[in-house]
């Protein structure tokens, strides 16, 4: 029995195998300077970060009972343990640069932390996480697949996303009622848009709420020109345009 109770109101699922942990913190690539481990629990992932020497490996956890358990069993860490919740910490004012995020992500909360990487991105240059499968697979989706959406426009404007492996159900304590996917985040070249990201941010979302739509239904509220209007990418449903094709489209609404 774990020493942990699992909490479901934190969406706490324990990972068991240690080479899957190990693959997971084999995965970061980036090489960096900054490491912020969410949700360590106890510790399975934390141990094979901390073996990899890292300048300035920290991990942030909201689960007193999980706080005390990793004071007690990687006392290396006491200065290094943030019993805080990560939606609510200023990076910037914790972190200069390169920043890696990696976890076992607690899936209620998992589109959330993306979200505030996207925040972040000047300072988050690689993101490590398990997620549940249908949102790693929606993350790493690409036009013309069903399951690209939302997230998979915004996040692709500026990160390489790859998905590296499943995890059964059986990997986990308890375990969850769906399968499990570690994927990975680069930061790309892309320092802004050739747009507005507000703009864009409202537009890709306005497309994808009415996602069986074509763009001149779903994007009626925005003006064009008469001219603009007759392009045929307005005949295409969101799913078939990649992140340059909605930059296009936001370059032509019309102020």
């Amino acid at each position: 029995m774990p020493l942990v109770k699992p909490k479901k109101n934190l969406g706490q699922h324990f990972l068991r195998n240690e080479d899957i942990a190990r693959q997971i913190a084999e995965s970061i690539v980036s090489g960096p300077k900054n490491v912020l481990e969410i949700g360590p629990g106890m510790g399975v992932l934390t141990k094979y970060l901390i073996e990899q020497g890292y300048e300035n490996f920290n991990v942030v956890e909201i689960d007193r009972e999980s706080v005390e358990y990793l004071q007690q069993h990687y006392p290396i860490l006491r200065e290094h343990i943030w019993s805080k919740d990560f939606l609510a910490l200023d990076l910037a004012d914790l972190f200069e640069q390169n920043l890696t995020i990696i976890g076992n992500f607690p899936y209620n909360i998992s589109s959330q932390i993306l979200f505030k990487v996207l925040d972040y991105k000047e300072l988050v240059n690689e993101v490590v996480g398990m997620f549940q499968k249908e949102v790693a697979e929606r993350v790493a989706a690409k036009p013309g697949n069903r399951q690209y959406g939302i997230l998979s426009v915004l996040l692709q404007a500026f990160y390489d996303i790859e998905y590296l492996f499943t995890v059964d159900e059986n990997q986990f304590f308890p375990p969850p009622k769906v399968k499990s996917a570690v994927i990975r985040l680069t930061r790309n070249p892309v320092k802004q848009l050739h747009c507005a990201e507000s703009l864009f941010k409202q537009v890709v979302k306005s497309a994808f709420n009415q996602r069986r739509k074509t763009l001149r239904n779903s994007l009626s509220q925005f003006e064009f020109s008469d001219e603009y209007r007759q392009d045929p990418i307005f005949t295409k449903r969101p799913e078939q345009l990649s992140v340059q094709e909605f930059e296009q489209i936001c370059l032509n609404v019309i102020a």
